[in-house]
């Protein structure tokens, strides 16, 4: 039997995965729940413009496969995303089909907004999110490293006075500062659990809310004034 007969025996099995995003539909779904939101079956076909019964098959080969999780409440069923690290692998796979060209040739009307500030699972996205890391990178309060991006001593100082309690993020199993290549700039934002707590204080500053039925962030002329504030990019 000659090489190209051979399969692999032994270490992690990528093609089921594989198999999984290959789907228009199944990707579709996977897409929606960048969101970061729980939604339901029905919802979830609206998005990937299926029917409710073709959605269910779809529902059930993500959920095997350990992408989805689904979870009850009262009458309804809904879904979400099995976890950070499934929104981490989906984040960087959408980098790089945009970085190879692999763009949705049909723009929505909300596709603007949607480049300038974003919900990208549980951080911030698009040209804002992309500018908060230039500005803690720029300042020094954050550094790139061979293991990747990490917070240095004046980034910790910075992440308090800004309200964030790094203790129980750094107590947690997520990495604190993920680097994350986004679709609409295809530059570096920041993830993980940092990234989160950023996007949470400037909601519960009211300097940022997500508009309704959508993953777009819009910004108070407040909010736009303090991310400017505290988020300056350096000379």
């Amino acid at each position: 039997m000659g090489p190209q007969h051979r399969t692999m025996k032994e270490g992690p099995d990528i093609s089921r995965i594989g198999a999984m995003l290959g789907d228009p539909a199944r990707a579709n779904i996977l897409t929606a729940l960048m969101s970061g939101k729980a939604l339901t079956a029905g919802e979830l076909a609206y998005e990937a413009g299926i029917t409710p019964a073709t959605a269910s098959g779809h529902l059930r080969k993500l959920e095997e496969s350990g992408l989805i999780l689904p979870r009850k409440q009262g009458r309804h069923r809904y879904f979400t995303l099995a976890g950070d690290e499934v929104a981490h692998a989906l984040e960087t796979l959408m980098g790089l089909a945009a970085e190879r060209g692999h763009l949705r040739s049909r723009i929505g009307p909300r596709d603007p907004d949607l480049r300038a500030a974003r919900v990208c699972y549980d951080h911030m996205a698009g040209t804002a999110g992309v500018r908060i890391f230039d500005s803690l990178l720029g300042r020094g309060l954050l550094e790139l490293g061979g293991t990747g991006v990490s917070l240095t001593g004046p980034g910790r100082a910075w992440a308090t006075a800004f309200g964030i309690d790094l203790a129980p993020l750094e107590s947690a199993r997520r990495p604190l500062c993920r680097t994350c290549l986004d679709w609409s700039e295809r530059r570096t934002h920041l993830a993980g659990s940092l990234g989160a707590a950023i996007l949470a204080n400037l909601q519960a500053r009211r300097w940022a809310q997500r508009l309704q039925n959508s993953r777009v962030i819009s910004f108070s002329d407040d909010g736009r004034a303090g991310f400017e504030t505290h988020f300056p990019l350096a000379n």
